[in-house]
C-alpha cells in the first residue's frame, strides 16, 4: 500500500507545520482511511488496535474544526481508563502545539475533584476524561456540553466491558444531536453496533486488519499443565532471555498477584498491574514499568488496556487470552515502531477451543516448543537499567522537564545520557536516571535548587 502523506489532507496550515516539526510525515493505515472523512465533518467508525494511529487521526479531526475564539467546551473525548485519556490528552496537545491559547482539560476519576472544578471554572476547548466522571461534573452543573460539535469515543468496547453504558447514555442525552461522532474500538460486537445505530448518522466504517507486521514479532508456544509448570517455564523463560521490559498476561487478579509474589521472592524486579490498586499505586507502578526502572509487570487485560510501552522486549501469556482478538492485541504490544519483538504462550489441555481458533487465525498449527535448559536457573534476575527518584514539586511550582534536567546535569552533574524519561505532574515530579549514577543524581537534587528552591527528593520503589 503507497504511503500517503498528511500534506495532501486539507488541514490547517499550522496543523501541518506541526505534524512536520514532530516528525509525522506519512498517515499510518487507520489515519489514510479515516481522516478525509473525518474532516468532511462524517461520522466515522474507525476499528484498530492500540498503535494504530488512531489518537492523531481523531485528534487532527477535532483540532481542525476548533473555534479558539469561542472559548466553549467544542469536543469531548471518552475514555475507559485515567491511564488512556491521560495519553490521548498528551497527544492532542501535542498535535495543537502550533495554535496558540488550545486549552485541553482532563476529567477522570481517582484524583481529588476539587482541582478539576478549578480548572472547570477556568473553562476549555476540549475535554478528555472517563465516562463517571464526566457524568458527575455534569449532573453537578460543573460542565456544559451545550456547544459540543464533536464526540469521540476511543476504545469504546472496553468502555462497555467496564460497565459504562448507563452514563454513557447519560452524556448522550446532553450532548447536541447536530454533531460530529467518531467511534474507534479494537473490537466491534453487537453492543457497539447497537449504541452506533442510536448516536451515529450514516456513518463511514474503516478497518485496519493488523497494525503490526507479524514478521517483527516471533511467536513461541509452550505446552504447560498447572501452575506449577507454568511458573517454572515463566522463570526459565526470563532467566533465559532476561528482557529489559516483559509484560506477563493473567486472565485473573488472583493469578496476577500470586504471579508477582513468587516472581518477586525469586529476585525479580516486578510489579502487579490489577484493578484492585490504589490509583496512585497504580499510576506510579505504570510509570516504573515506563521509566525502565522495573523490568517485568505482571497483569490482567483490562489493568493493561491503553499501556503505551515503547519498546517492549517480550509479551508472556501465562494464560491463553479467552478470544484470538485479545491475544493479538497483546502480543501486538511487542515489536511497535520497526522493533523485533517475541511473545511467549503457555497452553496446557484445558485451552484445546483457544488454541484451535489462533490456528485458523494464523493459518497453521500451533506446535509447543522446547523450554530453555535448566541450568538457566542458576542465572541472576535482570536488574533495570534504571531508577526513578521523586521530587516533591510540580507544575504548580513552575517545574518544566527541563529545569529537572538542568538541575542534573549542571556543575559536577551527571551526563545527559545518564537520565531518561522525565514527568511532571501539578503537585511532583519523577525522574528515570541510570542505575549506575544515581546515588550521585539523588545528592545532586537533595542538595541542589530547581528554579531557586530545594525540594525533597527520594527513591520511587
Amino acid at each position: 500500500m503507497t504511503k500517503q502523506a498528511f500534506s495532501t489532507l486539507p488541514l490547517k496550515p499550522e496543523l501541518i507545520s506541526t505534524l512536520n516539526d514532530i516528525g509525522y510525515s506519512e498517515m499510518t493505515p487507520i489515519q489514510a482511511q479515516s481522516l478525509p472523512s473525518i474532516l468532511e465533518g462524517k461520522d466515522v467508525i474507525a476499528q484498530g488496535k492500540t498503535g494504530s494511529g488512531k489518537t492523531a487521526a481523531f485528534g487532527l479531526g477535532l483540532l481542525n474544526r476548533l473555534n479558539v475564539k469561542r472559548f466553549r467546551v467544542q469536543s469531548l473525548v471518552l475514555c475507559p481508563t485515567r491511564e488512556l485519556a491521560d495519553q490521548v490528552a498528551i497527544e492532542i496537545r501535542k498535535l495543537a502545539r502550533g495554535i496558540h491559547n488550545i486549552k485541553v482539560l482532563t476529567l477522570c476519576g481517582g484524583v481529588p475533584v476539587g482541582p478539576q472544578i478549578g480548572s472547570l471554572e477556568h473553562g476549555a476547548h476540549i475535554i478528555v476524561g472517563t465516562p463517571g466522571r464526566i457524568l458527575d461534573h455534569m449532573e453537578k452543573g460543573r460542565l456544559s456540553l451545550e456547544e459540543v460539535n464533536t464526540l469521540v469515543l476511543d476504545e469504546a468496547d472496553r468502555m462497555l466491558e467496564m460497565g459504562f453504558q448507563p452514563a454513557l447514555d447519560a452524556i448522550f442525552a446532553e450532548v447536541p444531536a447536530n454533531r460530529q461522532t467518531l467511534l474507534f474500538s479494537a473490537t466491534y460486537p453487537t453492543q457497539i453496533q447497537s449504541i452506533a445505530k442510536q448516536i451515529m448518522v450514516k456513518p463511514e466504517m474503516v478497518k485496519v486488519e493488523s497494525n503490526h507486521d507479524s514478521s517483527s514479532i516471533t511467536q513461541f508456544f509452550y505446552e504447560c499443565d498447572g501452575n506449577k509448570d507454568r511458573m517454572h517455564a515463566l522463570r526459565l523463560l526470563l532467566l533465559k532471555h532476561q528482557p529489559e521490559s516483559a509484560v506477563v498476561f493473567c486472565n485473573t487478579k488472583r493469578d496476577v498477584k500470586d504471579v508477582a509474589a513468587v516472581l518477586d521472592n525469586d529476585g525479580f524486579s516486578v510489579v502487579a498491574l490489577h484493578g484492585d490498586l490504589e490509583q496512585r499505586d497504580r499510576d506510579q507502578m505504570l510509570l516504573k514499568f515506563a521509566n525502565k526502572s522495573v523490568t517485568v509487570m505482571v497483569a490482567t487485560d483490562v489493568a493493561a488496556r491503553g499501556l503505551d510501552i515503547d519498546a517492549l522486549d517480550a509479551v508472556i501469556n501465562y494464560h491463553m487470552a479467552y478470544d484470538t482478538e485479545v491475544h493479538i492485541h497483546r502480543i501486538g504490544r511487542t515489536g511497535r515502531a520497526g522493533s523485533k519483538g517475541a511473545a511467549y504462550t503457555f497452553f496446557g489441555h484445558e485451552d484445546g477451543y483457544k488454541v484451535a481458533l489462533l490456528e485458523d487465525y494464523l493459518g497453521h498449527d500451533v506446535k509447543g516448543s522446547a523450554l530453555p535448559d535448566a541450568s538457566v536457573l542458576n542465572n541472576t534476575p535482570p536488574q533495570p537499567a534504571m531508577i526513578t527518584l521523586h521530587i516533591e514539586a510540580g507544575k504548580k511550582a513552575k517545574v518544566r522537564p527541563g529545569d529537572i534536567l538542568g538541575a542534573l546535569t549542571g556543575e559536577d552533574g551527571i551526563e545527559g545520557k545518564d537520565v531518561g524519561k522525565i514527568k511532571v505532574t501539578d503537585y511532583r515530579s519523577y525522574v528515570a536516571v541510570n542505575r549506575s549514577v544515581a546515588k550521585k543524581a539523588l545528592k545532586k537534587l537533595s542538595n541542589g535548587k530547581i528554579k531557586g528552591k530545594t525540594h525533597r527528593v527520594w527513591q520511587l520503589r
